[in-house]
């Protein structure tokens, strides 16, 4: 199969979908695979590092698109890209599209075959592909909380963790699944 890797163009998106180590397994299987020159800079990876890999280095997400019978992104297509996908093309992506019926509505009009990570299930009903991602979103959460106490941010000048003579700030989760575990763990830290 040729695997198609574009750069993600969502807002604040650094992610790749196959870093150059996804690239050369697949390529050892027997794939081919066409990446979307820069699509690795936000994690440090390179063309050069997806070349090496096995990967051939597209000018544009069009040209990927356009080869590639399944498309490896990590988050949900952005309105520039329906445009470039086509009938029976494979869509391998985080889609949400629980509460996005626009999105939803454009995915089938184009006839792509769309699977969503959030819904790929493994052993006893796991979430092999949305827990590390869950995990991750709870811990950032503690992180960007952490952050908006500082005064310099406009909160009340607060130490999460406080320090000897001063309390801690106070923290409440809600909701105990993967990211409310991984805040609670980052919180009591």
């Amino acid at each position: 199969m040729l695997i198609g890797v574009p750069r993600g163009i969502n807002h604040d998106e650094h992610r790749v979908a196959l870093p150059p180590t996804s690239v050369r397994d697949l390529v050892d299987h027997g794939h081919q695979v066409v990446v979307e020159s820069g699509a690795g800079a936000g994690i440090g990876m390179y063309d050069d590092d997806y070349t090496q890999a096995g990967a051939t280095i597209l000018p544009t997400a069009a040209a990927v698109y356009a080869q590639a019978g399944m498309i490896v992104k990590v988050k949900e297509l952005q309105a520039v890209e329906f445009p470039l996908l086509r009938a029976g093309q494979l869509l391998f992506t985080y889609l949400h599209l629980a509460p996005d019926a626009e999105q939803t509505a454009k995915l089938l009009k184009s006839g792509v075959i769309a699977i969503g990570y959030e819904t790929v299930t493994g052993p006893n009903h796991s979430l092999p592909l949305l827990s590390p991602m869950s995990e991750v979103a709870g811990r950032m959460a503690v992180q960007a909380a952490a952050h908006h106490l500082q005064s310099s941010s406009g909160g009340a000048g607060l130490l999460l963790g406080g320090v000897p003579g001063t309390p801690a700030a106070k923290v409440t989760i809600i909701g105990g699944g993967v990211a409310g575990t991984e805040a609670a763990k980052m919180a009591l830290g």
